[in-house]
């Protein structure tokens, strides 16, 4: 009779059966400051089990560091968390993964061109992609946040078929709350008063930070800021460089914001996003509504339900907009050609 009670009980979604969470990358400082969220219930939901499958580059130094963040998992009692497994393989990462949360890029260094750096990601994703293609479920949800984040998740995407492309996104999350914040400082209100911001296009300068349909309250934030040149010249610049505002005065790039972050958009990718408000996601362009190409990563405003995200469709675009959502898109399709000729090479 024992068997039965569980079987009734999971049925009751009383002991869910735990997921499996990849994390490549995990001996950095993001997968540091991440593994708390996805350990403590806040990303996947409280009475939701996770295992943990830890990636990072197969070099001593690496996996001993890999190895010291296990023995502090362990010493944190997490009751969610129910296995750790450190590896320098992607096969053993992936195998079984329900979602990868792919940190691990190669980093940008002075004086490299975009080319340089998309010749040395393009070989990572390549092998990564192909892996997931084998050994990942073909249900898995993957998030790229390694840079050029959009343009890596497109290399991802394209060299495994049997992930549907919906599957597949990059995180503008963090942008989406650095713009949350922004409005919220702007009009001293407390930032869960506000909602509705969208980051179009590229998680790059290029980026296009739009208030056009930022709620503060309900209200029009734009009404209540009255401050155009607020909007141009002091918002949309702060939130496309806050990432180097923040290395300038770190010496680090952000892990603390962009680990919330990612448990936003795992939250709301698996969990769903509120009633009546949507979150920005970089996910396939085909089929977009907005004048898009088709066939990029592109961020767009969704909403998420069961799962599956959704573009919000007929928010209005001005002239400005356009302008700015067209500039990104020219990056991101330069950024898929370039890597396109090297795929092919």
């Amino acid at each position: 009779g024992e068997v039965k009670e569980v079987e009734l009980d999971s049925s009751l979604g009383m002991s869910k059966a735990p997921i499996t969470i990849c994390v490549t990358g995990a001996a950095g400082q993001i997968g540091y400051a991440l593994l708390p969220h996805l350990c403590s219930g806040k990303t996947f939901g409280p009475d939701q089990p996770v295992k943990l499958h830890l990636f990072d580059l197969p070099i001593d130094g690496v996996q001993t560091a890999l190895n010291g963040v296990k023995l502090e998992l362990e010493d944190a009692t997490y009751p969610l968390l129910k296995g750790v497994v450190c590896t320098g393989e992607e096969k053993v990462a992936f195998a079984g993964a329900d979602a990868v949360i792919m940190l691990g890029a190669f980093p940008r260094k002075d004086g490299m061109e975009r080319k340089d750096l998309l010749e040395k990601n393009c070989s990572i994703f390549k092998v990564q992609g192909d892996l997931l293609n084998t050994v990942a479920s073909p249900n898995v949800k993957v998030l790229v946040v390694g840079n050029p984040a959009n343009t890596n998740c497109l290399i991802a995407s394209e060299v495994a078929p049997n992930i549907p492309k919906k599957n597949f996104s990059a995180l503008t999350r963090l942008d989406h709350n650095r713009c949350i914040a922004q409005v919220a400082i702007k009009c001293a209100v407390p930032i869960e008063q506000v909602s509705g911001s969208i980051i179009w296009g590229n998680h790059s300068s290029t980026q296009y930070p739009d208030i056009n349909h930022c709620k503060v309250n309900g209200k029009a934030a734009k009404d209540l800021i009255k401050d155009e040149a607020w909007v141009t010249d002091v918002m949309i610049p702060c939130v496309q460089k806050r990432g180097a505002a923040i290395i300038a005065a770190r010496k680090l790039s952000s892990a603390l914001s962009a680990a919330q972050a990612i448990s936003d958009h795992m939250n709301n990718w698996f969990l769903g996003t509120p009633e009546g408000t949507f979150v920005s996601m970089a996910v396939d362009s085909t089929g977009n509504k907005y004048g898009i190409a088709d066939g990029l990563m592109y961020s767009f405003p969704v909403t998420c339900k069961g799962g599956d995200w959704t573009i919000v469709e007929g928010l209005a675009c001005d002239d400005f907009s356009k302008s700015k959502m067209k500039a990104t898109e020219t990056e991101l399709a330069e950024e898929k050609a370039m890597a396109m000729e090297i795929l092919k090479a």
